[in-house]
Protein backbone atom coordinates (compact mmCIF):
# COMPACT_ATOMS: atom_id res chain seq x y z
CA UNK A 1 0.00 0.00 0.00
CA UNK A 2 1.31 3.38 -0.89
CA UNK A 3 1.67 6.40 1.37
CA UNK A 4 -0.09 9.33 1.41
CA UNK A 5 3.16 11.14 0.54
CA UNK A 6 3.47 8.92 -2.38
CA UNK A 7 -0.22 9.00 -3.55
CA UNK A 8 0.07 13.40 -2.61
CA UNK A 9 3.05 13.51 -5.04
CA UNK A 10 1.70 11.14 -8.00
CA UNK A 11 -1.06 13.58 -8.04
CA UNK A 12 0.51 16.35 -9.19
CA UNK A 13 1.46 13.97 -12.49
CA UNK A 14 -1.09 13.83 -15.06
CA UNK A 15 -0.66 9.92 -16.32
CA UNK A 16 -1.58 10.84 -20.07
CA UNK A 17 0.81 13.29 -20.26
CA UNK A 18 4.15 12.43 -21.71
CA UNK A 19 6.99 15.59 -20.59
CA UNK A 20 9.72 17.39 -21.97
CA UNK A 21 12.97 15.99 -20.73
CA UNK A 22 13.36 19.13 -18.83
CA UNK A 23 10.00 19.14 -17.67
CA UNK A 24 10.48 15.85 -16.42
CA UNK A 25 13.74 16.06 -14.83
CA UNK A 26 11.92 19.09 -12.76
CA UNK A 27 8.47 17.11 -11.95
CA UNK A 28 10.45 14.35 -10.35
CA UNK A 29 12.65 16.73 -8.27
CA UNK A 30 9.44 18.27 -6.79
CA UNK A 31 7.58 14.97 -5.96
CA UNK A 32 10.60 13.11 -4.72
CA UNK A 33 8.91 12.02 -1.76
CA UNK A 34 12.43 10.83 0.69
CA UNK A 35 13.93 13.34 3.23
CA UNK A 36 17.45 12.49 1.60
CA UNK A 37 18.73 13.07 -1.77
CA UNK A 38 17.42 10.96 -3.96
CA UNK A 39 18.65 9.57 -7.33
CA UNK A 40 17.10 10.54 -10.55
CA UNK A 41 16.71 7.12 -12.77
CA UNK A 42 15.83 6.74 -16.34
CA UNK A 43 14.13 3.57 -17.88
CA UNK A 44 13.74 2.56 -20.95
CA UNK A 45 11.58 -0.01 -22.50
CA UNK A 46 13.35 -1.36 -25.40
CA UNK A 47 11.86 -3.20 -28.84
CA UNK A 48 14.81 -5.87 -28.90
CA UNK A 49 14.02 -9.41 -27.95
CA UNK A 50 16.63 -10.04 -25.01
CA UNK A 51 16.51 -13.84 -26.06
CA UNK A 52 18.44 -13.05 -29.35
CA UNK A 53 22.08 -12.13 -28.37
CA UNK A 54 22.48 -10.09 -31.54
CA UNK A 55 20.09 -7.57 -29.85
CA UNK A 56 21.42 -7.69 -26.08
CA UNK A 57 21.96 -4.12 -25.20
CA UNK A 58 25.14 -3.37 -22.95
CA UNK A 59 27.95 -1.09 -22.93
CA UNK A 60 29.50 1.65 -20.29
CA UNK A 61 29.42 5.34 -20.25
CA UNK A 62 31.16 8.36 -19.00
CA UNK A 63 28.12 11.36 -17.69
CA UNK A 64 29.50 14.77 -18.14
CA UNK A 65 28.69 15.25 -14.45
CA UNK A 66 29.41 13.07 -12.29
CA UNK A 67 27.59 12.07 -8.73
CA UNK A 68 27.82 9.80 -5.83
CA UNK A 69 30.31 8.68 -4.17
CA UNK A 70 33.58 7.76 -5.96
CA UNK A 71 34.66 3.82 -6.54
CA UNK A 72 36.89 2.15 -4.92
CA UNK A 73 39.08 0.26 -7.79
CA UNK A 74 41.50 -2.40 -7.49
CA UNK A 75 43.96 -2.38 -10.57
CA UNK A 76 45.22 -6.20 -10.97
CA UNK A 77 49.00 -5.15 -13.07
CA UNK A 78 52.34 -6.32 -12.89
CA UNK A 79 55.23 -4.10 -10.87
CA UNK A 80 56.08 -2.27 -14.26
CA UNK A 81 52.59 -0.96 -14.33
CA UNK A 82 51.99 0.04 -10.63
CA UNK A 83 53.04 3.78 -10.39
CA UNK A 84 50.75 4.23 -13.51
CA UNK A 85 47.76 2.88 -12.17
CA UNK A 86 48.40 4.76 -8.33
CA UNK A 87 48.69 7.89 -10.42
CA UNK A 88 45.72 7.35 -12.78
CA UNK A 89 43.93 7.06 -8.84
CA UNK A 90 43.50 3.19 -8.00
CA UNK A 91 43.08 2.68 -4.73
CA UNK A 92 44.34 -0.88 -4.29
CA UNK A 93 47.16 -1.71 -6.99
CA UNK A 94 49.13 -5.39 -6.93
CA UNK A 95 50.10 -8.04 -8.78
CA UNK A 96 50.21 -12.05 -8.28
CA UNK A 97 50.60 -10.92 -4.21
CA UNK A 98 47.35 -9.27 -4.19
CA UNK A 99 45.56 -12.11 -5.87
CA UNK A 100 46.85 -14.89 -2.96
CA UNK A 101 45.95 -12.24 -0.50
CA UNK A 102 42.42 -12.49 -2.04
CA UNK A 103 42.65 -16.04 -2.15
CA UNK A 104 43.51 -16.35 1.63
CA UNK A 105 41.24 -14.19 2.89
CA UNK A 106 38.70 -14.35 0.56
CA UNK A 107 38.27 -10.12 1.48
CA UNK A 108 37.08 -7.79 -1.38
CA UNK A 109 37.62 -4.42 -0.34
CA UNK A 110 36.59 -2.60 -3.67
CA UNK A 111 33.79 -1.75 -6.00
CA UNK A 112 35.53 -2.39 -9.09
CA UNK A 113 38.45 -4.62 -10.43
CA UNK A 114 40.21 -4.22 -13.66
CA UNK A 115 43.39 -5.52 -15.19
CA UNK A 116 45.82 -5.83 -17.84
CA UNK A 117 44.99 -8.60 -19.92
CA UNK A 118 48.41 -10.19 -19.12
CA UNK A 119 46.80 -10.55 -15.50
CA UNK A 120 43.97 -12.32 -16.40
CA UNK A 121 44.90 -16.13 -16.45
CA UNK A 122 46.27 -15.42 -13.14
CA UNK A 123 43.09 -14.02 -12.18
CA UNK A 124 41.69 -17.00 -12.72
CA UNK A 125 42.84 -18.27 -8.86
CA UNK A 126 40.08 -15.73 -7.49
CA UNK A 127 37.51 -15.80 -10.05
CA UNK A 128 35.34 -18.04 -7.87
CA UNK A 129 35.41 -15.20 -5.68
CA UNK A 130 34.96 -12.10 -7.81
CA UNK A 131 32.65 -13.59 -10.37
CA UNK A 132 29.64 -14.23 -8.18
CA UNK A 133 29.89 -10.17 -7.21
CA UNK A 134 30.37 -9.39 -10.66
CA UNK A 135 33.66 -8.06 -10.01
CA UNK A 136 35.61 -10.04 -12.70
CA UNK A 137 37.47 -7.84 -14.90
CA UNK A 138 35.78 -8.53 -18.42
CA UNK A 139 36.91 -6.83 -22.01
CA UNK A 140 32.91 -6.09 -22.40
CA UNK A 141 32.35 -3.75 -19.53
CA UNK A 142 36.06 -2.43 -20.23
CA UNK A 143 37.64 -3.52 -17.45
CA UNK A 144 40.28 -4.96 -19.07
CA UNK A 145 42.77 -3.31 -21.26
CA UNK A 146 46.83 -2.66 -21.99
CA UNK A 147 45.71 1.15 -21.27
CA UNK A 148 44.93 0.68 -17.62
CA UNK A 149 45.70 4.57 -17.03
CA UNK A 150 41.94 5.49 -18.89
CA UNK A 151 40.68 2.48 -17.81
CA UNK A 152 41.31 3.89 -14.18
CA UNK A 153 40.75 7.45 -14.75
CA UNK A 154 37.51 7.21 -16.39
CA UNK A 155 35.81 4.62 -13.73
CA UNK A 156 36.86 7.58 -11.25
CA UNK A 157 35.11 9.88 -12.72
CA UNK A 158 31.85 7.94 -12.34
CA UNK A 159 31.80 5.58 -15.40
CA UNK A 160 28.48 3.38 -15.91
CA UNK A 161 28.10 -0.02 -16.74
CA UNK A 162 24.41 -0.93 -18.25
CA UNK A 163 22.88 -4.23 -19.96
CA UNK A 164 19.11 -4.67 -20.78
CA UNK A 165 17.30 -7.10 -18.61
CA UNK A 166 15.08 -10.16 -19.31
CA UNK A 167 12.33 -7.71 -20.10
CA UNK A 168 14.38 -5.53 -22.58
CA UNK A 169 14.15 -2.69 -20.05
CA UNK A 170 17.48 -0.62 -19.26
CA UNK A 171 17.59 1.26 -15.99
CA UNK A 172 20.64 4.11 -15.59
CA UNK A 173 20.71 6.59 -12.86
CA UNK A 174 21.22 10.17 -14.34
CA UNK A 175 21.67 12.35 -11.32
CA UNK A 176 20.78 13.28 -7.73
CA UNK A 177 17.64 15.37 -6.86
CA UNK A 178 19.69 17.64 -5.31
CA UNK A 179 21.37 18.16 -8.91
CA UNK A 180 21.06 21.38 -10.89
CA UNK A 181 18.50 21.01 -13.73
CA UNK A 182 21.00 21.50 -16.68
CA UNK A 183 23.33 18.90 -15.25
CA UNK A 184 20.69 16.28 -15.09
CA UNK A 185 19.66 17.14 -18.80
CA UNK A 186 23.20 17.01 -19.99
CA UNK A 187 23.70 13.37 -18.40
CA UNK A 188 20.07 12.51 -19.47
CA UNK A 189 20.68 13.44 -23.45
CA UNK A 190 24.02 11.70 -23.12
CA UNK A 191 22.47 8.30 -21.74
CA UNK A 192 19.78 8.81 -24.71
CA UNK A 193 21.99 9.40 -27.61
CA UNK A 194 24.27 6.47 -26.39
CA UNK A 195 21.75 3.94 -26.49
CA UNK A 196 19.79 5.26 -29.98
CA UNK A 197 23.62 4.94 -31.63
CA UNK A 198 24.11 1.18 -30.45
CA UNK A 199 20.34 0.27 -31.58
CA UNK A 200 20.65 -3.37 -32.99
CA UNK A 201 20.55 -3.77 -36.65
CA UNK A 202 17.91 -6.14 -36.18
CA UNK A 203 15.42 -4.66 -33.95
CA UNK A 204 12.52 -3.93 -35.51
CA UNK A 205 9.61 -1.93 -35.02
CA UNK A 206 9.72 1.20 -32.41
CA UNK A 207 12.87 1.18 -30.30
CA UNK A 208 12.01 2.89 -27.64
CA UNK A 209 8.71 2.06 -26.72
CA UNK A 210 8.49 4.02 -23.44
CA UNK A 211 10.57 6.37 -21.50
CA UNK A 212 10.31 7.33 -17.56
CA UNK A 213 12.16 9.19 -15.07
CA UNK A 214 11.83 8.22 -11.10
CA UNK A 215 13.73 9.32 -8.55
CA UNK A 216 14.30 7.15 -5.41
CA UNK A 217 10.90 5.32 -4.07
CA UNK A 218 9.41 8.37 -5.76
CA UNK A 219 6.12 7.93 -8.59
CA UNK A 220 7.46 7.36 -12.34
CA UNK A 221 7.64 10.43 -14.97
CA UNK A 222 6.89 9.69 -18.94
CA UNK A 223 9.22 11.36 -20.88
CA UNK A 224 9.08 12.09 -24.80
CA UNK A 225 12.38 10.63 -26.33
CA UNK A 226 12.75 11.92 -29.84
Amino acid sequence: MRSKKYLKSKAQIENKKTYSLEEGIELVKKTSATKFDGTIELHLRLGIDPKKGEEQIRGTIVLPNTFGKSKIVAAFVDSTKEDEAKAAGADIVGSEELIDEIAKTQKINFDVAVALPSMMPKLAKIAKILGPKGLMPNPKTETVGPNIKKIIEELKKGKLAFKNDDGGNIHIAVGKVSFETAKTLANLQTVIEIIKKIKPPTSKGTYIKNATLTSTMGPAVKIQVV
